[in-house]
C-alpha cells in the first residue's frame, strides 16, 4: 500500500502544503498544466524557492498576481466556473468539494446560504492556486491512504475582511465540526492563526483519517515552509511511508503502545483489579513485577501494551484505577508470526486452540481456560484434557478419533 503521511507540527495552509509535494517530488507541471487550463498562468507568477525555517530546509510558494483582481468573489461564481472549465475527472470534483467545504463553513457562521457567500481571502488568486496545485499533486501521487497528524490551530487572534476574529478562526471551528476532525493544542505555540481554512479543507477532503501513522518506512520526505517567522521550524512534512515487508522467518510487522507506571501504595488486589479493567479496556497484555523504589520502598512496575487507538481509554482506566500521578507512553515496533484461533470439538466439549506459524513448523496451543473448565466438569487432571485437546486437532488420526469417542 502507498501511503502518505502529512506531519504539521506549526500548523497547515495550502501553500506549505503545495511546497512539500513539489519538494516531495511531485513535478512543476503537474501543478502548473491544471492552471493553465484555468487561464491563472497568464495572471500570476508562481515562484517555489529553496529557503530555511528554524534552520531546518524546505521548499517554499510565493504567488504573485500581474494584474489586479476582484476583492471578492460569490462562491456561485466561482462554482460555475469551476464547472465550465476543461479541467478533468477526478481533479476537477475535488477542486469543487474543497471549495464548497469552505463555502458551506462560511455561510453557517454568517448566516446565510451557501450560494450568496462572498470569498475574500479564500477567492484570492493565491488560494486557487493552493487548492488546484493540491489536488493535482495528490492526483498524481495516487496514494491508496493519506493519514494526516492533528493540526494545532492556534491561539490569540487574528486580522481579517472581516475585522479582528478570534483563533481558531469561525470557518476553522466549522470546519472541524462538520468533518470531525481533532485540533491538537497550541498553548505552547506563538498566538496566531497557524491553521487555515483552506489547508483544512484540502485535508478534509483527502485524508483517509486524523491522527498518528500505524508505522512503516519512509521513502521520501518533503518539506514546505510557511512565510510567518515562529520561535520554531515553520514547516509542513509530507513522507511517502513504505509498509515493512514481511521477515524471511514469516513475522509481520505491527506498531503497537506501551503504558507503564510504578505504584509504591497499592496492595496485591488493588493491582490485580488494575490489570483486569486494563485488559477489559482493549489492553493486548498487561504484566507487572517487583521493582525497588526511592528510600528503598518496595513496588511494582505494571505496563500495559495496546494498539495506538486504545491509548486514550486506557489513560483514563490508570488515571481513575490506579494511585499513579503520572504515565509513560512509547509506541515501539515489534514482529509478531502468522496466527489463527480456532475451535475443536472433543468429547468433554469445544476447546479453543491457538496455531502459530513457526520457521520449524505449526504449534498448537489449547485455551487454558477451556481446559480448566472441562477438567472441573469431567474430573479428569488437566494433563489429560490437553491431550484430548491436542488429539481432535488432528482429524482423521485415530487420536482424534479417541478423542470424540464417547467414553463411560
Amino acid at each position: 500500500m502507498k501511503r502518505l503521511v502529512v506531519d504539521c507540527p506549526t500548523g497547515l495552509a495550502g501553500d506549505m502544503l503545495l511546497a512539500a509535494l513539489l519538494d516531495l517530488g511531485v513535478p512543476r507541471g503537474v501543478v502548473e498544466e491544471p492552471l493553465r487550463h484555468l487561464g491563472l498562468l497568464d495572471q500570476l507568477r508562481l515562484r517555489v524557492d529553496e529557503g530555511r525555517s528554524g534552520g531546518l530546509r524546505g521548499l517554499r510558494v510565493t504567488v504573485t498576481p500581474l494584474q489586479s483582481q476582484p476583492q471578492e468573489r460569490h462562491w456561485s461564481e466561482l462554482r460555475g466556473e469551476l464547472e465550465r472549465s476543461p479541467l478533468q475527472e477526478p481533479l476537477r470534483g475535488k477542486v469543487l468539494a474543497v471549495f464548497a467545504l469552505l463555502a458551506e463553513a462560511e455561510a453557517a457562521v454568517h448566516g446565510q446560504a451557501p450560494e450568496a457567500v462572498h470569498f475574500h481571502e479564500l477567492g484570492a488568486l493565491d488560494t486557487l492556486v493552493d487548492v488546484v496545485g493540491v489536488c493535482a499533486a495528490l492526483e498524481h501521487l495516487a496514494c491508496e491512504e493519506l493519514i494526516c497528524a492533528c493540526p494545532p490551530a492556534g491561539h490569540g487572534s487574528v486580522g481579517t475582511a472581516h475585522g479582528r476574529l478570534p483563533v481558531p478562526v469561525p470557518a476553522v471551528l466549522e470546519l472541524a465540526r462538520r468533518c470531525g476532525v481533532p485540533l491538537a493544542g497550541s498553548g505552547d505555540l506563538p498566538a496566531g492563526e497557524l491553521l487555515t481554512p483552506t489547508g483544512l479543507a484540502l485535508m478534509a477532503v483527502h485524508a483517509s483519517r486524523f491522527g498518528t501513522s500505524r508505522g512503516g518506512w519512509p521513502e521520501a520526505v518533503g518539506v514546505g515552509l510557511g512565510h510567518r517567522v515562529l520561535d520554531r521550524p515553520n514547516l509542513v512534512r509530507l513522507w511517502l511511508e513504505g509498509q515493512m515487508s514481511e521477515s524471511q522467518d514469516g513475522a509481520l510487522p505491527e506498531t503497537v503502545l506501551v503504558q507503564e507506571c510504578q505504584l509504591d501504595d497499592a496492595d496485591g488486589e488493588a493491582v490485580a483489579h488494575l490489570q483486569a479493567c486494563l485488559r477489559r479496556a482493549g489492553a493486548l497484555d498487561v504484566v507487572c513485577q517487583p521493582v525497588q523504589m526511592k528510600k528503598g520502598r518496595s513496588g511494582v512496575l505494571v505496563q500495559a501494551l495496546a494498539r495506538p487507538d486504545r491509548a486514550a481509554a486506557l489513560r483514563r482506566i490508570w488515571f481513575r484505577e490506579s494511585t499513579t500521578l503520572g504515565l509513560r507512553e512509547v509506541v515501539q515496533q515489534r514482529w509478531t508470526l502468522p496466527r489463527r484461533e480456532r475451535t475443536v470439538q472433543t468429547r468433554l466439549g469445544p476447546v479453543r486452540i491457538k496455531e502459530a506459524e513457526r520457521p520449524g513448523g505449526r504449534t498448537l496451543k489449547p485455551e487454558h481456560d477451556d481446559l480448566t473448565a472441562l477438567a472441573e466438569a469431567s474430573g479428569l487432571p488437566l494433563a489429560e484434557v490437553r491431550r484430548i485437546a491436542l488429539a481432535a486437532c488432528q482429524p482423521g488420526t485415530a487420536e482424534a478419533e479417541e478423542a470424540l469417542e464417547e467414553h463411560p
